[in-house]
């Protein structure tokens, strides 16, 4: 129970080392503000390739009098942007071990909203690593038709990729993918650039495609506005991700995550922009076939290099954007591991400062949605943003308690950009959810109490646990037990003198036993013998004992003699130790039988019996 929450604690608050290695090879690990942006920022960047379609393709209903408020809609989006990146600016101020919304619902809205929080995160986390690498497979799948049949099979390939780079540790993901977010970045800027300094689009790709507008221009109405404004805010998922994972950036954190921050905000808002201004400067409409994006870029630049630039590095972002999930999502899961809403295994960190366990969950849980989507983005887009935007909330709504207990100077007016957002994500999130909800968001609905549900029921478990061990309660003076030590054997060898040394030291009374079958063969029978005679020259002053079988089987005779001792002997305390080898390399591995194992599991589940496994490494030398 403790020691997750010591190692934890050593993780967050390393102890300094005279030379200073130890600090040095774990900020080498570590993100700079540059990387946190290719590393935690994927997901937002690469939502201006559905944003902006997603705000048009709503406003093409009131025909193209609806398309004119493109630019008004993304305004307020972009608004709301702001109101975001300056919140989590301070969240990352005022809760450097991260956490985001979580962290600051458990501080000021109680237990119970804080894991609303984590649970919706955590579904927004893994629909986004499904969206995205469904969204840039669809797109390589569009370039090439003939691979649209093996689409589960590549988004699955394109998931093990991001998993094992991620498994090598953040700093790595982000210097991997550095390149391809430059790339992309410098790309939608000069779509942008470019398209502004035409007075006319070079081409226009929608040249002979069917138009998604409406015939029958209609009135534009609040509820269609507020539908666009909900659709368009998908292009704000994973602006949360950075105050999510502060501890990953290198010292000062709090500094690097905020300029990682603001430079995000900054970035998307003019992406955002930009894109809406030259959809009104060309007129573009939605079309069937072609997304937005490409028909921007073909108006700027014409069908040529860099229009399959541009194409090309959106695909790439969009598959890679899975990335922010595998930045953010594994430090949430180790705050709740640490606050034993989680198995405490969540909050261990492997090498290259990886939460191991979170990375490989993540990994599993967007598996089984890509496979049971068929690896089609249509059917999971519904269930997207609508998490995030709960998290959204909460954690403006808990900044506000934030100010108002702090009263810093200026508490006010920060108190007021946190409400104001609070009324616009909580809007978002009731329109989102209530336009979406027969399209799927229903199990979103479902899932996020179901998952509340289950933090309470580990948070109970661990807590039941903690009773029986009597954690916090100083204990009775340790005593004397009368104790047994059983060693199973088969050979004589070193491996069984170092058993009967170490169980020797370890009990009062020491027995080796050895499991004969009444059903063997000459050469089993003469194997038990020659056992028996070697023990008898041997003299290890330990009796050996031949527990007779009906079968050729090792766990159950043994439970069977193990459940004997204790009903006719007053030991307090029986405890097995299984002696095995342990390879020298790990491609020897399959060379030992796993004979171990299978007693070791055999006796925990069916005696009170402790197990003690010891291993002999090859390499050490005999004593």
């Amino acid at each position: 129970m403790s020691a997750p929450a010591a190692t934890d604690e050593s993780a967050s608050h390393p102890i300094p080392e005279a030379d200073g290695v130890a600090s040095e090879e774990s900020e080498k690990h570590r993100l700079s503000a540059m990387g946190g942006l290719a590393a935690l920022s994927l997901d937002a960047m690469a939502s201006v390739a559905y944003g902006p379609e997603a705000i048009v393709l709503v406003l093409a209903t009131a025909g193209a009098h609806g398309l004119g408020y493109t630019l008004p809609v993304t305004l307020a989006i972009a608004a709301l942007l702001a109101f975001l990146t300056f919140s989590y600016r301070q969240v990352i101020a005022a809760f450097p071990d991260g956490g985001g919304a979580y962290a600051v619902a458990k501080a000021h809205l109680g237990r119970r909203t804080a894991l609303i929080a984590a649970a919706s995160l955590v579904i927004d986390y893994v629909l986004n690593v499904a969206v995205s690498v469904t969204a840039g497979v669809a797109a390589l799948t569009s370039a090439f038709p003939w691979l649209y049949g093996e689409r589960v099979w590549i988004c699955l390939a394109v998931l093990v990729l991001v998993t094992g780079v991620n498994l090598r540790g953040i700093a790595e993901s982000a210097r991997a993918f550095m390149i391809p977010t430059v790339v992309f970045i410098a790309s939608i800027l000069g779509v942008v650039v470019v398209g502004l300094l035409r007075s006319h689009p070079v081409a226009l790709l929608a040249t002979g495609h069917a138009s998604d507008v409406a015939s029958n221009a209609s009135s534009v109405g609040v509820l269609l506005l507020l539908k666009a404004f909900a659709s368009g805010c998908s292009a704000l998922t994973g602006v949360e991700a950075i105050a999510n994972a502060v501890p990953s950036f290198r010292t000062p954190r709090v500094k690097r995550a905020q300029h990682t921050e603001i430079a995000l905000g900054a970035l998307l808002g003019i992406m955002l922009i930009g894109l809406a201004v030259l959809i009104g400067r060309f007129h573009l409409q939605p079309v069937e076939g072609v997304t937005v994006l490409a028909q921007l870029t073909d108006a700027s630049f014409g069908h040529g290099f860099f229009f399959y630039l541009v194409q090309f590095a959106t695909m790439v972002l969009l598959a890679l954007a899975a990335n922010t999930s595998f930045g953010g999502l594994p430090v949430l899961l180790r705050l709740l591991a640490r606050d034993h809403h989680l198995p405490h295994v969540f909050a261990l960190r492997a090498d290259h400062q990886v939460y191991r366990h979170g990375v490989l969950a993540l990994a599993g849980a967007s598996a089984v949605l890509l496979v049971a989507s068929g690896g089609d983005v249509d059917s999971l887009v519904p269930l997207f943003a609508i998490g995030v935007f709960v998290g959204f909330t909460i954690c403006q709504v808990g900044m506000v308690r934030h100010w108002w207990l702090v009263r810093c100077p200026g508490w006010k007016g920060k108190a007021l950009i946190n409400g104001f957002g609070a009324v616009l994500t909580a809007c978002a999130t009731v329109v989102e959810t209530l336009t979406k909800f027969t399209e799927g968001a229903w199990v979103v609905v479902v899932l996020l109490p179901a998952l509340v549900l289950l933090f309470g029921a580990v948070r109970r478990g661990y807590r039941n646990i903690g009773d029986k061990l009597e954690l916090g309660v100083v204990p009775a003076a340790p005593e004397a037990r009368h104790s047994l030590v059983v060693v199973p054997v088969g050979t004589m060898s070193r491996l069984t003198r170092e058993a009967l040394s170490a169980a020797i030291s370890l009990g009062d009374e020491v027995v080796a036993v050895t499991v004969v079958p009444a059903e063997s063969d000459a050469e089993e029978r003469a194997a038990a013998e020659n056992l028996r005679r070697d023990w008898e020259l041997w003299q290890p002053g330990v009796p050996l004992v031949e527990i007779p079988a009906a079968r050729r089987e090792l766990a159950r005779p043994l439970v069977g003699y193990l459940r004997t001792l204790r009903a006719e002997h007053a030991y307090d305390r029986v405890t097995v130790l299984v002696p095995e080898v342990e390879p020298e390399h790990w491609w020897t591995w399959p060379l030992h039988n796993q004979r171990g194992a299978l007693i070791s599991r055999a006796v925990r589940r069916r005696t009170d019996a402790t197990v003690c496994r010891l291993r002999l490494r090859l390499s050490e030398p005999t004593r």
